[in-house]
């Protein structure tokens, strides 16, 4: 049997064997610690009589190859010290967790053991694991059972544990369950923290907190392991409640607890309570690991206080990959993109996950164009893409609208065998979509081999974008049907579609089903796209009602949208109201200014137009130039009212004034716009 304890296993007991008995009582106690990193080898930390009068099994600790280990197995073969239990499993310990390990070569000694015991079992298992193959971990395990010469432990059931989280091996975890409990392990502590582990990895979050709750015996192990447990499934607040419990209970937290509630701060974007916890790391001496002041730094990033993640940076003495991409990601994010580059040049060691980070943040930031540009500069550096970095270009070009280097992106996904599973696929159906290419986009879909409430939303939203309200519905019905359960933006994406259609009746169902039949929080975007329906329909006195009876304070997207349609509709009365909340929002705006005067004029109101236009003057507000791009050629082109910054705009504006005449001359405009 073992015990984990960080790095290292710990003897307790084995099955009695008549040539290792008098070893037992001392060994079993022992410790020796191992690494699966490159370079460090096994230190078995044994000094006993019995390993001092076997030179083979000294000449075992010294070990740096399996043709050594080998050679040391034939001896042990020959002088019959092979059918000892104890000797036999350390041949097993280094196969399965050194750096020369071989897991098919330590099966075959498992297999031939005269007398084997569980604690070779537990280590095989494990070397599986750390070797990401559980399913072969699962395979040993009913080994060990049809064996019967040893039986699972407490140690055993942890790691099996561990192998139901990965999610493709969770419906495994209810087998694995019944056996904990009908061999009598459940209300072992280890095995209940590792119980509580797997049920948080698999989204078991109300079966977690029963295992919890039953325990008599809680240590900080649990308390970390159901803390950090719910800030893996972005359950922030639940991780902080508790914490507050374990304070109650008096238990100290360690460096792993404080992993736990800061990275709940950085999820809630909480700065002053990641400062508290900062603070407390400091003045109770805790351990500033490398992961906790990771987990700082992402605080501090998320949080939009680089400042204070430099410093943490600065001050490391030691630091890892994530040390660098996340204060690349927070430099990319806030558009420091000079920073962010500057800072990727200097890291030691280069991999795709730096470039990823500032690609995704600059995409974040909207600055696509040099997300792409950085995109491109990632391949002359011979870093080879891999799906997160697809993922952000096509998000790049979905923002930019930019078809011919998605459709170029695609392509690179094809050759170069990328898997388009869900995540992949989905950025694909977003990026044909926004970019208007609707057919495109369904054909991705419907060749996907697994789709997710993600991917659905994508295309519900896409083909409200592009006013095919009745397909987005239809869609929606489907999703349904098939048992996705929609979240917040599939509702905006199907309330756009309604309004975009002018589906008044459907929009009003859909807001109400919502709250009442999929128990989902109405958020001011979906205020915004009702007052956006009925506004449009002429439905203001309801507009106006939905907007004045709102449990939030209405944003200038709202107030815009009830602006919006009473100057379509002429409603004077209600559109100065609208226009007075716009201007206390965002004074600075000269569209509410124009849009305002507009209304005034259409009403015959001229002086109240003046004045309009006058208090614009008065303010000192400019109206905003226009901005538009054009993709030629997989390059995209900006251009600004006034700016004639392009190399080519004297050809381009010699361009727009031939056609102009062209136009004057068909009688399409007024010859005044040709001067």
């Amino acid at each position: 049997m073992l015990v984990l304890s960080g790095s290292k296993f710990r003897f307790l007991s084995l099955i009695p064997n008549p040539l290792s008995e008098p070893l037992l009582s001392y060994f079993y106690t022992r410790s020796f610690s191992f690494s699966s990193h490159k370079g460090k080898t096994i230190s078995w930390n044994t000094t006993h009589i019995f390993v001092q009068r076997n030179p083979l099994l000294s000449l075992l600790e010294k070990c740096k190859s399996l043709f050594q280990l080998k050679q040391i197995q034939a001896q042990m073969i020959l002088t019959g010290l092979i059918s000892d239990g104890f000797s036999s499993s350390r041949l097993i310990a280094f196969c399965a967790i050194s750096d020369s390990r071989d897991l098919d070569y330590c099966t075959k000694i498992l297999y031939n053991m005269q007398s084997i015991n569980s604690f070779s079992y537990n280590v095989t298992i494990r070397g599986f694991l750390e070797c990401e193959n559980p399913k072969e971990a699962f395979l040993l395990y009913k080994q060990m059972l049809q064996d019967g010469r040893s039986r699972p432990d407490n140690h055993t059931y942890p790691l099996l544990l561990k192998a139901c989280s990965y999610s493709s091996l969770s419906s495994a975890s209810l087998g694995i369950v019944g056996h904990v409990l009908k061999s009598g392990f459940g209300s072992d502590l280890f095995v209940r923290n590792a119980l509580i582990h797997m049920l948080l990895s698999c989204g078991k979050l109300e079966a977690a907190y029963h295992v919890f709750d039953e325990g008599c015996v809680r240590d900080l192990v649990t308390w970390n392991s159901m803390i950090n447990g719910c800030v893996k499934r972005g359950l922030a607040n639940e991780a902080l409640n508790l914490y507050q419990e374990m304070e109650v209970e008096n238990v100290r937290p360690n460096e792993v607890t404080m992993i736990g509630v800061i990275s709940s701060c950085a999820q809630l974007e909480d700065l002053n309570l990641g400062k508290k916890f900062h603070w407390y790391v400091e003045e109770n001496g805790l351990n500033l690991t490398v992961p906790l002041s990771n987990a700082l730094m992402d605080m501090y990033v998320k949080c939009g206080d680089l400042v204070a993640a430099q410093i943490l940076f600065d001050n490391m003495t030691e630091r890892t990959i994530v040390s660098w991409t996340t204060l690349i990601l927070g430099y990319s994010r806030q558009g420091f993109v000079d920073v962010a580059r500057k800072l990727l040049c200097e890291i030691p060691e280069k991999n795709v996950v730096p470039w990823n980070a500032i690609i995704g943040g600059c995409v974040h930031a909207k600055r696509s164009k040099e997300a792409l540009t950085l995109f491109h500069e990632m391949q002359a550096s011979n870093i080879r893409p891999d799906e997160i970095t697809m993922i952000n270009c096509l998000s790049a070009c979905s923002q930019l609208g930019a078809l011919d280097v998605g459709i170029w992106a695609h392509h690179y996904i094809k050759k170069h065998n990328l898997l388009i599973g869900v995540a992949l696929g989905t950025a694909l159906i977003d990026m044909y979509a926004k970019c208007g290419n609707i057919p495109k986009a369904l054909q991705v879909f419907h060749e996907m081999p697994q789709t997710n409430s993600l991917t659905w939303t994508a295309v519900i939203c896409g083909l409200a974008l592009h006013g095919s309200a009745h397909d987005a519905i239809f869609y929606f019905s489907e999703m349904i049907h098939i048992g996705l359960m929609p979240d917040e933006i599939t509702f905006l994406g199907v309330l756009s579609a309604c309004c975009h259609g002018g589906l008044v009746e459907e929009g009003r169902k859909y807001f109400s089903q919502m709250s009442s039949k999929y128990n989902l929080r109405i958020k001011l975007k979906h205020y915004s796209c009702m007052v956006d329906l009925l506004g449009r329909a002429g439905l203001l006195e309801e507009a106006e009602k939905l907007v004045r009876n709102m449990p939030m304070e209405a944003d200038v997207v709202t107030w815009g949208a009830l602006f919006f349609a009473c100057r379509i509709h002429g409603n004077v009365v209600v559109g100065e109201w609208a226009a007075s909340k716009l201007l206390e929002l965002d004074p600075e705006d000269s569209g509410i200014y124009i849009l305002l005067s507009s209304m005034y004029g259409e009403a015959n109101m001229w002086e109240e137009a003046r004045n309009a236009r006058k208090m614009m003057n008065e303010r000192g507000v400019e109206k905003t130039p226009g901005c538009s791009s054009i993709e030629v050629n997989g390059i995209i082109h900006e251009f600004t009212v006034r700016d004639k910054s392009h190399p080519q705009s004297e050809q381009v504006h010699e361009c727009l004034l031939q056609l102009t005449r062209e136009l004057q001359l068909v009688g399409c405009i007024s010859s005044f716009l040709v001067d």
